[in-house]
């Protein structure tokens, strides 16, 4: 299992800055503007991530960051 501060860790390794990624508004300012990601609207953040295919492995930290208590 990995660490929450490890997961941390590459996802700012990942985005070459640092950032909260619980805040809604930070990471999805990173995906738009590093990875020009652009998640679907009208849903929560979480879902919207979930709801996203996408290439970039960045996703799937911040999904597993948040996912942990």
């Amino acid at each position: 299992m990995t660490s929450k501060s490890f997961l941390l860790q590459r996802i700012h390794v990942f985005a070459k800055e640092e950032f909260d990624p619980n805040s809604d508004e930070q990471a999805e300012d990173i995906l738009r503007r590093k990875f020009s990601v652009y998640l679907p609207q009208r849903q929560s953040f979480d879902d919207r991530l979930a709801n996203t295919i996408c290439d970039h492995e960045i996703i799937t930290l911040i999904r597993e960051y948040r996912a942990m208590a």
